[in-house]
């Protein structure tokens, strides 16, 4: 099959590899008809985690089923399904309360497995013409009718639509409540929308890519560019000098200043300064237990220079981690289904899986225009 081969920072190349298989009685085969270049793809690309030269990238996926293992019973072959990138077993203690992106089964030794990352076990990554997708009838959930003509909506349900607004939930948003996001990526313009679902009255999204802030206003969103280092007081002006009521990170420990400098606490230092007293705080940007490649010497050890004195004088409170996806992605599937919401509408690129490497260097470069690239093998 073919399929995109991580091959050392930012070199990548789709190559030639074994057909993905059933391995396991419970496992589903899917060939993959779209599949996404996510923003944590890149820290990869980058050479900034320890993903293994060799090893296929991708966690965000949608296709068809076309074998099933002797104990799958629920997926069939034909059925149209979409993949939440964290994979989960369905019957761990954590599993069972929700938290699928914590799975205690699949990745022992660690709390969470996903395909095609670092550190998230030995899954073989979704940019590729094949998929097997282990705990089939747990992991797989089965599209509407209409899957094929809206499906660069639905594949977002596998990623960035239920993170955003997993940041929302771990933020507690409330109808008629104030909320400010930083990042304006992908992950920052679903938790805009979804704080539009859930009944905010005021979303702000601060960022320093004007593309991407005008995106945020197509979505109804107030867009704050903070190039010129003003963000953090034109939130305070509009919440009348009381912060908003919930803030969410949406950018991770690689955010940078109006410099294009990285500076890994910045983003979470300035929310403890534009959320109110006793607000709270959502983070599903990625940060990780080590970064290597840091220049910070405590951002090699997965640390921040966090501004807790002023978090706890405020009362301020926080939840963080990768979204459950399971939790959501069924609702948030009826949304789309019922013609509530369009993520598609980031998309700013469809490419076949042979122009990956391109889209890649591309989006690493943040290049103007490149805000969501969704791939298509087989093309």
């Amino acid at each position: 099959m073919k399929a995109l081969v991580y091959n050392g920072p930012r070199d990548v190349s789709v190559e030639d590899v074994a057909d993905s298989r059933i391995e396991r009685a419970t496992d589903v085969l899917v060939r993959v008809t779209t599949t996404n270049i996510c923003g944590s793809d890149l820290h990869m690309y980058e050479g900034r985690t320890s993903m293994q030269p060799g090893r296929v990238l991708g966690h965000e996926s949608l296709g068809e089923v076309i074998e099933v293992g002797s104990a799958v019973d629920r997926i069939k072959v034909g059925d149209r399904v979409c993949m939440p990138f964290n994979i989960g077993c369905g019957f761990c203690a954590h599993c069972e309360r929700g938290l699928t992106g914590f799975c205690l089964t699949v990745n022992p030794g660690t709390a969470g497995g996903a395909y095609g990352f670092a550190g998230m076990g030995p899954y073989s990554g979704s940019q590729a013409e094949l998929l097997r997708v282990p705990y089939g009838d747990f992991n797989c959930l089965v599209l509407p009718r209409d899957s094929e003509e809206k499906e660069n909506d639905y594949v977002m349900l596998s990623d960035i639509f239920p993170t955003g607004y997993h940041a929302t939930e771990l933020a507690g948003v409330q109808p008629g409540e104030s909320v400010v996001i930083y990042g304006a990526g992908p992950v920052g313009l679903m938790a805009a929308c979804s704080a539009a679902i859930r009944g905010a009255s005021q979303v702000m999204v601060v960022d320093t890519h004007k593309d991407r802030l005008a995106l945020a206003e197509k979505l109804g969103a107030i867009p704050i560019d903070d190039t010129e280092g003003g963000g953090t007081e034109r939130v305070l002006e509009l919440t009348g000098g009381k912060g908003a009521d919930r803030g969410c990170e949406c950018v991770g420990y690689q955010c940078c200043n109006m410099h294009r400098q990285e500076v890994p606490n910045l983003t979470m230092n300035n929310l403890v300064a534009t959320v109110k007293a006793t607000g709270r705080i959502g983070v599903v940007g990625v940060f990780l237990p080590e970064d290597p490649g840091a220049q910070d010497k405590l951002a090699k050890r997965g640390q921040l220079a966090f501004d807790f004195g002023q978090f706890w004088l405020k009362g301020q409170s926080m939840g963080t981690g990768q979204a459950n996806v399971k939790a959501y992605n069924r609702r948030l599937s009826r949304l789309i289904e019922h013609d509530k919401i369009k993520p598609s509408e980031i998309v700013s690129h469809e490419l076949p899986l042979a122009q990956a490497p391109e889209a890649y260097a591309k989006f690493d470069k943040r290049e103007p225009g490149w805000t969501k690239v969704v791939l298509k093998p087989g093309k």
